[in-house]
């Protein structure tokens, strides 16, 4: 039985919860979007706090590897490395799109989505303007289509719906809404990234010993960032200093 700390904070969603044998015994999570660096380590020690756990009693931490908010990924990644340093754990990534995925095909009575039709499940996650990240998984959870970023226009995914329903989900999914009317497109709303959705697939790759390297891994950012300059530049200057 592993007991695993789960941080999540690939997109506006701030999540931490604590599992024990895959199942979640306390967590905290904030939406608002903007102070997950303020909040990702209080969220942990609340956690650990309120079940009356040292961090030294873990058997791993989990932290949401990607793709997703380039900041976002880096507070994440980096809090989870400095608890595993901390307390001498093993290191876990889950990836972003993989964990909500699961989520939805694995609680279909939650989600109301039934089962009993065949379907390929999309996850997508806002990666602002009209792209976004996603992937195609079918319902035993295996990749039909592999993570990339998609610009978002009345043909894309095309060469899936022709044959297959497709239900689109996730923080990306709402904007894809007017630009994706074929038939076979299906839109299930509220489903957000989340540390508890990614419980399940933590406790398996605890069991399996399937770890990454603290000192070196690195999230799976997809795209490279870019630095941007803002429109009102206090200083009233066209050089940056």
């Amino acid at each position: 039985m592993a007991s695993i700390l789960c941080l999540e904070t690939s997109t506006e969603v701030c999540s931490v919860a604590l599992a024990i044998d895959g199942i979640i015994v306390e967590e905290r999570e904030d939406k608002s979007g903007k102070n997950h660096a303020l909040l990702l380590t209080c969220f942990a020690e609340e956690v650990m706090k309120a079940q009356n756990r040292p961090f030294q009693q873990l058997d791993a931490v989990a932290v949401s590897g990607g793709p997703g908010s380039y900041t976002g990924l880096r507070i994440g990644v980096s809090t989870a490395k400095g608890l595993c340093y901390a307390a001498g754990l093993p290191l876990i990534a889950i990836p972003s799109l993989e964990a909500m995925a699961y989520h939805v095909i694995s609680d279909t009575y939650a989600t109301g989505i039934g089962n009993n039709e065949p379907l390929f499940y999309c996850p997508m996650i806002d990666a602002r303007r009209m792209e976004v990240y996603a992937a195609i998984y079918n319902q035993k959870m295996q990749l039909i289509r592999n993570i990339r970023a998609d610009i978002i226009d009345h043909l894309s995914f095309s060469e899936f719906l022709v044959n297959h329903k497709i239900l689109f989900f996730g923080n990306g999914a709402d904007k894809c809404k007017t630009s994706i009317q074929h038939p076979n497109a299906l839109f299930l709303d509220n489903i957000t990234t989340s540390a508890s959705h990614m419980a399940e697939l933590a406790e398996k790759a605890c069991q399996n010993h399937i770890f990454v390297d603290v000192a070196y891994y690195e999230p799976f950012y997809l795209k490279d960032f870019v630095a941007t300059i803002p429109t009102k530049n206090i200083f009233h200057s066209n050089t940056i200093g």
